[in-house]
């Protein structure tokens, strides 16, 4: 997903590092199958099985976020 500030890469990266760091413990395994959209820059995420009504909750909140999408088949 691009983004006027980040680089796809970036937000790859940022994302990825706040989950690992913050979200995991939080959200695993109550969450597996579900899809988690996390803002890189406030780190607020939503989380649904549908990942369409999760990112319209996230861009609700936050309209020019930068957001990292992931699948929580790991969960």
């Amino acid at each position: 997903m691009s983004h006027p500030w980040y680089a796809s890469a970036e937000i790859v990266q940022r994302g990825q590092t706040l989950y690992d760091q913050q979200i995991r413990a939080q959200v695993e395994p109550q969450h597996a199958g579900d899809f988690l959209i996390l803002d890189v820059e406030t780190g607020d995420y939503e989380i649904d099985a549908e990942d369409v009504q999760a990112l319209q909750r996230a861009k609700a909140k936050h309209p020019d976020g930068a957001f990292y999408i992931t699948g929580c088949e790991f969960c």
